[in-house]
């Protein structure tokens, strides 16, 4: 076992004291933290030149075969406009003619006019091929004419429980599909149709694009089947470890039946027992309780700007009988809700587990909370349960659209992180990639200037919602990693912790947040061992 002194180097170690200039490794963990001259003996030095060393992210909230394919996909959210996005599809298409299908991601409401995208739009450009272009919220499918007649999608086609397939006057599909009406038809296609060769590219691009990102853990928030099998193959191509940790939270939509949906959850039980490596394993489930606010599919307590508001996807009963027996199978149970009244009945829901099953230690979760009402962060201090945000989310340059579906006093209320902390709620900070990008130092600018990432150009929006840098770094690290309980060994430069953790180039401390925009990772290690230099 080797022993490694770092050296030369300022520490912020999200611990107590907050910094520190040299650390030790021995094998996989941290064995001193401290001052040079102090520093015991070691094998081997070496000499940081200065930089900043920072606990390894925890990206609490990612999506990672949807990430590894996104990296492979056009990108469409720097397209402001729709002829935007028709030249990037054009140009896609000259540049692969012989590709049975186009994938695109990313694009916004507000880059087509009205916010009302139809297969017609994508037929002037790309007509040959089934095009597929899943939003910059994945939770709406846009689909040219040839890939609504590869899904089989027509007037007679039902919407899903939880979905819609938008339609024109007279009923007939225009190629927009909604939440669940996504998951069913495009992206189950996509599913059926993907290799395991395809699958095992994204997952090497994913962990390739993290490790360069300063990111030593991640916490999957969709898992399945294929995610399952394409880790486990990741794994054996290394010998039976991964470059970076993996912990998931297995996905149960509501099926529209209890016994399917409690089937579900049993499997999750099982899957928690038997995937529980130190590189991969199955820690709780995930159930998505409404849309989001840009589509006005988020679930809220009051309507939108048009008067329009949707429904849960999950019914109060059947959700609270699927919390239930996650919580007394001892699963963290995740719930994506986005609107006001999703995340109250996602809270009620975990409210009855306590009052079904028992006090005693958990930490469940609601993940994004973009809106929520007054006194919800005091609710979940009290019952312990953890705020997952994403400060990406709030990027001024994808904001307006945000505002404009809510168009009054919410709007100012948009992702307030410092409420969580004066709660003493747990807040974990993520990047919902591929939903937004999943670089760590971009997403600790916004964090700390609610300016924007995309468009520095573009003036912050709410900076009174923002949190100073050293708590924001601490969110996506000690905290992230006290999100999936590993608080205490994972996510701080401490003694007894694992050496996982960032060497940054610049020092946006010392030289001001915009640093953050240009700052590089020069060195990432994980439990000891170099995974990246750059």
């Amino acid at each position: 076992m080797t022993r490694t002194l770092y050296r030369n180097a300022r520490l912020f170690t999200a611990d107590d004291p907050a910094w520190a200039e040299a650390l030790v490794v021995d094998g996989d963990s941290i064995a001193y933290v401290g001052d040079t001259a102090t520093a015991p003996t070691a094998d081997e030095e070496v000499d940081l030149d200065g930089r900043l060393v920072l606990p390894g992210f925890v990206d609490a909230h990612t999506h990672l075969l949807m990430m590894g394919d996104a990296l492979g996909q056009v990108g469409l959210t720097d397209a402001r406009t729709l002829a935007d996005i028709q030249r990037l599809l054009a140009e896609a298409r000259a540049a692969d003619p012989d590709a049975p299908v186009l994938r695109g991601r990313g694009w916004l409401f507000d880059a087509i006019p009205d916010g009302a995208p139809t297969a017609a739009m994508i037929d002037e450009v790309v007509a040959d091929v089934p095009v597929y272009l899943d939003a910059n919220d994945y939770h709406s499918c846009w689909v040219n004419s040839a890939a609504l007649a590869e899904l089989g999608i027509t007037r007679d086609t039902p919407d899903p429980h939880g979905g819609r397939i938008e339609r024109d006057a007279d009923g007939e599909a225009v190629g927009i599909l909604y939440e669940t009406a996504a998951q069913q038809y495009a992206w189950a296609h996509r599913d059926a149709t993907t290799t395991d060769a395809q699958r095992d590219a994204a997952v090497e691009r994913v962990i390739e694009a993290y490790l360069a990102a300063g990111v030593t853990a991640v916490v999957d928030m969709a898992f399945d089947d294929f995610g399952l099998a394409a880790f486990r193959r990741a794994a054996e191509r290394r010998g039976g470890a991964l470059p970076l940790r993996v912990a998931v939270h297995w996905f149960v939509p509501n099926t529209g039946d209890d016994e399917e949906n409690l089937a579900r959850v049993a499997r999750a039980a099982d899957l928690a027992a038997e995937v529980a490596s130190p590189w991969l394993r199955v820690i709780g489930i995930k159930l998505v309780l409404d849309g989001t606010i840009d589509a006005c599919t988020a679930a809220m307590g009051h309507p939108y700007a048009d008067g329009s508001n949707a429904e849960p996807i999950w019914p109060a009963d059947r959700l609270a009988t699927v919390v239930a027996a996650a919580d007394a199978s001892g699963l963290q149970i995740a719930m994506h809700a986005i609107g006001d009244r999703a995340s109250t009945m996602a809270l009620d829901a975990i409210e009855h587990a306590i009052s079904v099953n028992g006090e005693r230690d958990r930490r469940h979760r609601i993940e994004h909370l973009e809106y929520a009402a007054p006194g919800t962060p005091e609710r979940m201090a009290r019952l312990g349960v953890t705020a997952s945000m994403q400060p990406v989310h709030s990027d001024p340059a994808i904001f307006a659209n945000w505002a404009a579906q809510l168009d009054d006093e919410r709007v100012d209320r948009a992702f307030p992180w410092p409420e969580y902390e004066k709660a003493g709620a747990l807040l974990a900070f993520s990047t919902d990639a591929p939903t937004a990008p999943y670089p760590a130092l971009a997403n600790m600018y916004v964090a700390t200037t609610r300016a924007s990432a995309l468009d520095p150009a573009q003036a912050a929006v709410h900076p009174q919602h923002a949190v100073p840098l050293e708590r924001a770094i601490a969110h996506a690290t000690r905290d992230a990693a006290a999100s999936v309980g590993d608080g205490g060994w994972r996510g701080r430069l401490a003694q007894g912790c694992a050496a996982d953790f960032a060497v940054v180039d610049v020092d946006p401390f010392e030289s001001g947040a915009d640093a953050l925009l240009a700052a590089r990772v020069v060195r990432t290690v994980v439990a000891g061992r170099t995974q990246y230099e750059g």
